[in-house]
């Protein structure tokens, strides 16, 4: 039985990472991404440290198409602070934190099921 799952051609399937970058969709990403179901956007965050409500803008304007913003921390797992925690809450956005790996991998299976998601990705 194949379970491979059948996602549109126009989203953003994360498939592969590393080395600086990024592929998604075909195309290939230096640096961290952004990425939503529809699109992906060059990032400026480099490290945990550099997140802040400016930094995460782009996920703010969004934030009634977003259900779930996944932050893809590097390396290794990284913390959100409680006071941006709180401030993306009063978006509306709700975060998990994880490294971007896992970032990556949760994207998919969540972009497979069609849920509103989009991923801070910070290049590894």
């Amino acid at each position: 039985m194949d379970i491979t799952p059948v996602i549109a051609e126009t989203r953003q399937l994360i498939q592969g990472y590393g080395e600086g970058g990024f592929r998604i969709a075909g195309q290939d990403y230096q640096g961290s991404v952004f990425v939503f179901p529809e699109r992906t956007l060059s990032w400026a965050p480099r490290h945990m440290e550099a997140l802040n409500e400016a930094s995460l803008a782009e996920a703010i304007a969004c934030a009634a198409e977003i259900e779930l913003l996944l932050i893809g921390c590097g390396a290794v797992q990284g913390f959100i602070s409680p006071s941006l925690r709180k401030a993306l809450r009063a978006h509306g956005l709700v975060i998990d934190a994880m490294d971007t790996g896992a970032a990556c991998r949760t994207f998919n299976i969540l972009l497979a099921e069609e849920r509103r998601v989009a991923a801070a990705l910070i290049a590894i």
